[in-house]
């Protein structure tokens, strides 16, 4: 599978020195996500006007009017469709240029499942114009860069990145009962740290010094799922990863996620799906065989 350097991108000589690009969004310039691949950078999506067909992952997403699509580093995505009349803009960037850490540390509450809301944001007529003068400034900068236009430019793709975020945190409220927001925050961030070792709700509560009855509590209250439902659910998407974007066998699939046998996999599976990991396998890459 192929993976697309924004560095190899390259426009015009100034690009060797940006790291970050803005293109129309046209069929010409969509041609290269036509199959499969991964990104080294964000890739941004503004649908003006016309329509494109989006799959990231397992996920599939129309795209038209007043959407916007942030696909993040190392998503697997590809385009499915492409409308004649498709107009927008694309907007790519290096992961340090938005200084990711901002989501780890002072934004942490709103980092939850981010990458999942960010795929596909609906905007309003206003927030879209609002955009789109972003945009404008962003491509601005592209077009005649400098030392200083290129700083400007960093604030503009914050300032951008930064808006729609605060947006689909109110489309998502998750995080609306302050008094445990940040027990669930910490479980969220433990699980994605652990669970390839640690699957049990016991575990996660004793570690946040509650009862596992308060940990499920607190799941249902933000996430509408039980704490081992939230912990298979997670296994359960990397198993899917794994079986659609690497070439690792069964059995090394059981091993990366610390299963005992290529059969407790089976079995895992077979319980949670009622399907085999050949067939879920097989089901899974329907989406990528067009």
């Amino acid at each position: 599978m192929e993976r697309l350097e924004i560095k190899k991108n390259i426009q015009k000589p100034e690009d060797q020195n940006l790291s970050f690009r803005v293109f129309d969004l046209n069929q010409s310039n969509l041609k290269d996500y036509l199959e499969p691949h991964k990104k080294d950078h964000f890739c941004i999506l503004m649908v003006e006007s016309g329509g494109l067909g989006l799959q990231i992952e397992d996920q599939t997403f129309k795209l038209n009017s007043g959407k916007i699509s942030i696909i993040f580093p190392e998503q697997i995505s590809f385009i499915t469709s492409v409308s004649s009349d498709i107009s927008g803009k694309i907007i790519l960037f290096e992961e340090i240029l938005f200084c990711s850490d901002i989501l780890k540390n002072e934004l942490l509450s709103y980092n939850v499942d981010l990458a999942t809301h960010l795929n596909c944001v609906f905007l309003s007529p206003l927030e879209f114009e609002k955009s789109k003068k972003l945009t404008v400034d962003i491509e601005n900068v592209y077009l005649d860069p400098s030392l200083v236009r290129k700083e400007q430019a960093r604030f503009y793709i914050k300032i951008f990145l930064l808006g729609l975020i605060e947006l689909v945190h109110g489309q998502h409220p998750v995080l609306q009962h302050e008094t445990d927001k940040n027990l669930y925050i910490r479980f969220k961030k433990m699980l994605n740290e652990r669970y390839k070792t640690e699957r049990t709700v016991q575990y996660y509560a004793s570690k946040l010094a509650i009862t596992t009855k308060k940990l499920n509590n607190i799941t249902k209250k933000h996430c509408d799922e039980t704490a081992i439902n939230a912990i298979h659910n997670r296994i359960l998407q990397e198993i899917k990863r794994l079986l659609l974007f690497s070439d690792l066998s069964h059995k090394q699939i059981s091993l990366e996620l610390g299963f005992s046998s290529p059969s407790a996999l089976n079995k895992f599976v077979k319980t949670k799906l009622k399907e085999t990991p050949t067939e879920l396998q097989e089901e899974l890459a329907q989406i990528y065989n067009r």
